[in-house]
């Protein structure tokens, strides 16, 4: 099995969404999604914790405080709520002018908002 890559140096965070508890998770980050070409992100538990998937290769794991997922560009993914927990994910792209993200005229927002609440399903 190849290895992926560890979080590359260089990336500048650009956007981060507003924290999310256990009640206001968006339903699409609790469903299969991935982030676009060239922007990485990170999880952040700021308290509480929170399942990740990577569904590439199925690996799960616990985040809690201080516990990061790396989550790679275009790579299918979710979060699973397991208790209680207050988050926020942190959208990063490589620093030089022109990268991926912010040229591309992408925003966290629209993507939250295209995601189907699944909430009450």
């Amino acid at each position: 099995m190849n290895a992926l890559p560890s979080w590359p140096d260089g990336l500048s965070p650009y956007r981060r969404t507003p924290e999310f508890s256990a009640d206001t998770i968006p339903g699409g980050l609790l469903r299969a999604h991935s982030t676009r070409p060239g922007t990485w992100a990170r999880v952040h538990i700021l308290e509480g914790s929170l399942g990740f998937r990577d569904l590439v290769d199925g690996t799960r794991s616990v985040l809690g405080v201080g516990i990061h997922a790396l989550i790679h560009p275009q790579r299918e993914h979710q979060v699973e709520q397991i208790g209680p927990v207050r988050f926020f994910v942190e959208f990063c792209e490589p620093a030089e002018a022109g990268a991926p993200g912010r040229s591309s005229g992408w925003s966290i927002g629209g993507l939250i908002d295209r995601m189907p609440d699944r909430s009450n399903a």
